[in-house]
């Protein structure tokens, strides 16, 4: 199965655990959110979480919830170089922390919270959801990462949220070949079952 990282470090590993306990054998590819069907496509996998809401030909899909984000920084970092925090006139100023270049997510947040059409980021690369949240600690830059992976280091006052207010979520969907078989249907459970409790639901 094909899973994005972001995913993985939050809701994805805990929802099909039973399976693994059961002694299914489960291999994870991780890519992008806007990649992970290309490898259903090519027929590598048997299902992939994916932010597309077409189906493949030959796939069902089901729906699983829209994943919530917040751009981070460490306080000290959000103090020197936002004032506080991000705004459309200081984001070109600052580092954000991308997991990969095929990353548009830093991007798109910034586009979409501040109503542009186009932006140039400045963007460093560390290819993990944790690793990206480690990065923003040490004080690197601002990193866009989902509020369930951000969530402790906010409670506990080591990340700050330089974007209050601010509501961006990307909607996930599960696809996987139509076949008839149990562990496709018991993964397909699985996951939606998770992400119903830990998702945001589809607008």
């Amino acid at each position: 199965m094909a899973i994005n990282a972001d995913s993985i470090a939050s809701w994805a590993l805990p929802a099909i655990t039973p399976l693994v306990h059961d002694g299914v054998p489960l291999e994870i590819i991780h890519d992008d959110q806007d990649f992970t069907h290309e490898w259903l496509r090519e027929g590598q996998v048997m299902g992939c979480v994916t932010s597309l809401a077409q189906p493949l030909r030959g796939c069902r899909l089901e729906p699983l919830g829209r994943m919530a984000y917040v751009a981070v920084a460490s306080p000290a970092f959000a103090a020197v170089a936002l004032e506080g925090r991000l705004t459309r006139h200081n984001f070109h100023r600052v580092p954000f922390v991308a997991f990969n270049r095929k990353d548009d997510l830093q991007r798109d947040f910034v586009c979409q919270v501040f109503g542009l059409a186009q932006v140039v980021l400045q963007q460093c690369y560390v290819p993990s959801s944790e690793g990206q949240v480690r990065a923003a600690l040490a004080g690197w830059g601002v990193t866009v990462v989902p509020r369930l992976v951000a969530g402790p280091a906010l409670q506990a006052g080591t990340l700050v949220d330089v974007a209050p207010g601010s509501a961006y979520a990307v909607p996930l969907y599960w696809h996987c070949w139509n076949l008839d078989s149990d562990v496709l249907t018991r993964l397909t459970h699985a996951l939606r079952d998770a992400a119903a409790s830990l998702l945001e639901p589809m607008a």
